[in-house]
């Protein structure tokens, strides 16, 4: 099995369009550390039960799965079902009340081989379950062909738009969902491709850019 991550980089201060102003002028945030993972399941038909393995740091900071069905394959002999899986991450957050957060920026890393023709599509879609219709979706396309048609590992850089924030409930508990989906498709029914992901690691503290925002009253 290929080795493929998805992780979520790096935690940053809130960004100025987001921010807690206090009364001398400059960001009045709480530590983002204050969020930890309280529980985390996952769903979907990348991720059946039985193939999945969680580890959560002590700390509740930090939580990585490993997948071994999380992986799409097109050409002669598949099947239709084979060209999209998708996983769903359902992460339990504690977080301080009073405040919002939101996911400004992510990463994925994956494994793809593509002959020409085919198109591969990883989808992640961001929402909390408190309001699922608030939800902001990323997309990168790989072209078969070239490097592709050998097989390389991939980048996805999300970084989030402003006008798509989504933040976190008022409160102290939320629950942020990542349905993470990869598809296939092709011109040439002759051609073969997959792409795997094997494993992702979400971290709230060295690992997720996020930016807070205090409660409307």
């Amino acid at each position: 099995m290929r080795a493929a991550a998805l992780v979520l980089p790096a935690l940053v201060a809130a960004s100025p369009v987001a921010q807690v102003v206090g009364n001398d002028g400059w960001a009045d945030a709480p530590d983002p550390k204050q969020i930890q993972i309280v529980e985390a399941s996952f769903s979907g038909s990348g991720c059946p039960q039985g193939t999945v393995s969680t580890s959560i740091s002590p700390d509740k900071t930090v939580i990585t799965f490993g997948f071994d069905a999380f992986q799409t394959e097109i050409g002669p002999g598949t099947k239709m079902t084979d060209r999209t899986k998708n996983c769903q991450l359902h992460l339990n957050l504690k977080y301080p009340g009073g405040f919002q957060f939101a996911v400004v920026e992510s990463t994925y890393h994956g494994y793809a081989q593509l002959e020409t023709g085919v198109t591969g599509n990883f989808y992640s879609t961001y929402y909390f379950s408190q309001d699922a219709q608030a939800t902001t979706t990323t997309q990168t396309s790989i072209t078969g062909g070239g490097i592709w048609a050998e097989g390389q590992v991939y980048t996805k850089a999300d970084k989030i738009p402003t006008a798509s924030y989504i933040y976190s409930p008022c409160g102290a508990s939320g629950i942020l969902n990542i349905n993470n989906r990869i598809a296939l498709t092709s011109t040439n029914s002759s051609a073969s491709g997959f792409i795997t992901d094997d494993d992702a690691t979400v971290a709230f503290t060295q690992q997720l850019n996020i930016a807070w925002r205090s409660c409307k009253k």
